[in-house]
């Protein structure tokens, strides 16, 4: 029986042996963690349009457009006080008795000239009332077109643009 057992025993000492080497355990990788992208800093001028104009901008292009409108008014003033006749308070009128067909002339195109700035001025003030109601309501200094905050040179300039240069000069083609 001594003979059996050592038969036996070394078929099981090649067999452990063989799958030991048939079989090896894979090394799973560890698992990736992956993060979350890191968000991009934001430049300082993205901020502000993704905000608006704080309320001391709006404060400043308040005063502003009070400004223009101020000389607006006194501008439609003096073209009223030039259009009409001061004693009786209505539009003057060519007088045919003193003048001649040329003088005629002249009056009629400055007179024209006259409601011409008048009205200009009185559309301009229009849009003037309107920037202070767009303030009012929080929609002040963004473009209309692309909903980007108006550079504020631009709003120092033109304070009623409602929108930005790039969408004026697109528009203008």
């Amino acid at each position: 029986m001594a003979k059996t057992q050592s038969k036996k025993s070394s078929p099981k000492k090649t067999k452990p042996a063989a799958k030991a080497k048939a079989v090896k355990p894979v090394k799973k990788p560890a698992p990736v963690k992956k993060e979350a992208p890191k968000a991009k800093p934001v430049p300082q001028k993205l901020v502000s349009t993704a905000k608006g104009y704080s309320k001391k901008d709006l404060e400043y292009f308040r005063d502003i457009i009070l400004e223009k409108k101020k000389e607006i008014l006194e501008e439609l003033e003096t073209l009223r006080d030039t259009m009409m006749d001061s004693t009786t308070g209505e539009y003057t009128n060519e007088n045919p008795t003193y003048s001649t067909h040329m003088e005629q002339g002249t009056d009629t195109m400055e007179r024209e000239k006259t409601f011409l700035f008048a009205s200009r001025e009185s559309k301009f003030f229009n849009y003037l009332e309107d920037a202070l109601k767009r303030i009012d309501a929080g929609e002040y200094g963004r473009c209309q077109t692309c909903g980007k905050l108006i550079e504020k040179e631009r709003l120092e300039a033109v304070p009623h643009s409602q929108q930005c240069l790039s969408c004026k000069l697109q528009r203008s083609k």
